[in-house]
């Protein structure tokens, strides 16, 4: 059955596959972003131009009616309280894109499942997102689903921490990578094409509404892996510090929330909810196929590694004291 969907975004990381499959699957589709990626939409997309935190043309989108609004740009749960006042009795289905990194940390479980508790005390972002998962719970004029992603890439390099373009640099100039702990937490990655195919079976799904659902690959690996991984894809050897979590920290106390708040902990998700709701789907398990629209993407946008970045000198101070103990 076609539906008329609106996404909130369309542009970011994980939407552009799910407005490419959203259209193959039938559905008419708008998008509503800033305009200020340069991506082009696909034929057959109606696109509005705008800031979802302006008046206008945000508020006006209430004046029409879709039987799917997908949210990717509500961080905060005053921007979810306008989109019930918004969408409230004009749209089917509302779906609210959370986070993983809402889970407990750290989880008592080692596999992570929808039943794992809210709770993250070391990461603002994903108070927020919790705040925004509570809201939506305690209404009932909007029909809702929330669906969490976990790391999901397409066009940026998965690093353990900082700025992927600026790790991926800093392999290409010989200089030492800072992994967080010991390199062998286990992590998992989803391409945002695998994502896709079953986020948009979610669409007018009765079994949506009212839950909650992860979505991401059944595999998990290394940071150590990972890094390595994305050395060879850049033609390169890694040359890997470890360093304990806390000390990073003490170093850069900007790095508790996406270090402690998240990537410091083993995450491996078992996916058999969406999977009853939207049926099976696959989700490349090989590191090399995940990672290889990320190197492209990266390569196209630096084509030489000589651009510096403000925590590089940071980065070296903590590779050569973390490297001179014990000698």
């Amino acid at each position: 059955m076609a539906l008329s969907v609106l996404f909130i975004g369309g542009t970011g990381q994980i939407s552009v596959p799910c407005v490419h499959q959203a259209l193959a699957a039938g559905h008419e589709v708008t998008v509503l972003n800033r305009g200020r990626t340069g991506i082009a939409l696909p034929a057959g997309v109606t696109s509005i131009v705008g800031d979802m935190d302006a008046d206008n043309p945000y508020a006006d989108l209430g004046d029409g009616s879709f039987d799917v609004v997908c949210q990717f740009r509500a961080y905060t749960p005053d921007q979810v309280e306008r989109d019930i006042a918004t969408f409230a009795g004009r749209t089917g289905q509302y779906i609210f894109i959370s986070s993983a990194s809402a889970y407990q940390k750290p989880a008592r479980h080692y596999i992570i499942t929808e039943r794992t508790p809210l709770e993250n005390p070391y990461w603002e972002y994903s108070r927020n997102k919790i705040a925004c998962e509570t809201m939506l719970r305690e209404q009932s004029a909007l029909p809702w689903t929330i669906v969490r992603p976990s790391h999901t890439v397409r066009t940026r390099l998965p690093m353990a921490f900082g700025d992927g373009d600026a790790v991926a640099r800093r392999l290409l100039r010989g200089q030492p990578v800072l992994i967080h702990g010991d390199g062998l937490t286990l992590w998992t990655l989803t391409r945002s094409a695998d994502f896709a195919v079953p986020f948009v079976r979610l669409f007018g799904n009765d079994g949506a509404l009212g839950q909650d659902f992860q979505i991401t690959s059944d595999r998990g690996f290394t940071w150590d892996e990972i890094t390595h991984a994305a050395a060879a894809g850049l033609e390169v050897e890694a040359h890997i510090v470890h360093v304990p979590t806390d000390t990073l920290v003490r170093y850069n106390p900007e790095w508790e929330g996406p270090l402690v708040g998240d990537k410091s902990w083993c995450a491996l998700f078992d996916n058999s909810k969406v999977k009853r709701v939207a049926g099976s789907f696959r989700c490349s398990e090989d590191l090399d196929e995940i990672l290889a629209e990320p190197i492209a993407a990266f390569k196209a946008r630096n084509p030489t590694a000589g651009q510096t970045d403000a925590l590089d000198p940071l980065m070296d101070r903590i590779a050569a004291e973390q490297s001179a103990l014990g000698g």
